[in-house]
């Protein structure tokens, strides 16, 4: 299995595939993997991702050793997830919000990775499975849909992807002391509070135990209200940001019936 051709959608084709084939297993690139279960899927993973545990331990939701404890007796048998619930440590709702959040975070930079050296995926283990188990399986159409938004987000909001990867510089004095409606939003205060000039907008994300892409939108937005530096683009040969593998195609906006877990999703993301 080849990876897309450049300029193309990768979302749009080995997973396709998969999906149409009802294939079962894990599709892997440079960035991470993505878990099939009948063509639909059911787990993404990306080292530069806050995983689940990181995102329920980080906000003190479960402590380390509960999390832990899962892991090992649940593990081996795909049934991590189901463990946390059988023995009243999150209820159903709670698992599932936090697996999905953290499902189409990581298949949004399995895919569209932020460095340029990196490849969308294009190893299928046929058959591999998940430790934490199926929780919510996701169907490719409505994964390929929400990865095309979230490029739109990124685009409207600042248009420049050198701020994706580059360490997130402050602007001092930018926002005047006590002004009234002049400082960001609280998930955007948090990101900047956290912005020290070295961390980039994955390690920031990591550092707090939230979604890494909605620190890439809270990042963009930052820069374009002129809080954080954008740093200049690098045209070297093959260089840096520019030559990153492209985010999505724009699509027409659609009508699409979305569930209530969703709703809470893109409610969370706004914050």
């Amino acid at each position: 299995m080849t990876a897309a051709a450049p300029g193309t959608d990768p979302a749009s084709s080995p997973l396709a595939r998969l999906a149409a084939e009802g294939a079962t297993g894990a599709l892997h690139g440079h960035a991470g993997a993505l878990y099939l279960a009948d063509g639909a899927v059911v787990h993404a993973e990306s080292p530069v991702v806050p995983d689940v545990g990181r995102r329920l331990t980080a906000g003190g939701r479960l402590s380390a050793e509960a999390w832990e404890e899962a892991v090992a007796e649940g593990g081996p048998d795909y049934r991590a997830g189901r463990f946390l619930v059988e023995h009243g440590r999150l209820s159903r709702g709670e698992l599932e919000l936090c697996h999905l959040s953290a499902l189409f975070d990581a298949a949004f930079f399995v895919l569209f990775p932020p460095d340029s050296s990196q490849r969308a995926p294009e190893r299928f283990l046929k058959e591999a499975r998940h430790w934490l188990g199926p929780v919510r399986p996701v169907p490719v159409p409505l994964l390929q849909r929400e990865l095309r938004r979230r490029g739109d987000l990124l685009r409207r909001a600042w248009p420049w992807p050198e701020v994706d990867t580059a360490p997130v510089v402050p602007v001092p004095g930018a926002v005047p002391a006590g002004a009234p409606g002049a400082g960001p939003t609280c998930g955007r205060r948090a990101v900047l509070q956290a912005a020290d000039g070295v961390r980039t907008p994955v390690q920031i994300a990591r550092a707090l135990g939230r979604s890494a892409f909605t620190t890439l939108l809270d990042v963009r937005r930052l820069a374009a209200a002129g809080l954080v530096r954008t740093p200049p683009p690098d045209t070297g040969p093959g260089a840096g940001p520019q030559a990153r593998t492209p985010l999505p195609a724009r699509t027409p906006a659609a009508t699409v019936e979305v569930s209530l877990l969703y709703r809470i999703r893109d409610a969370l993301e706004a914050l």
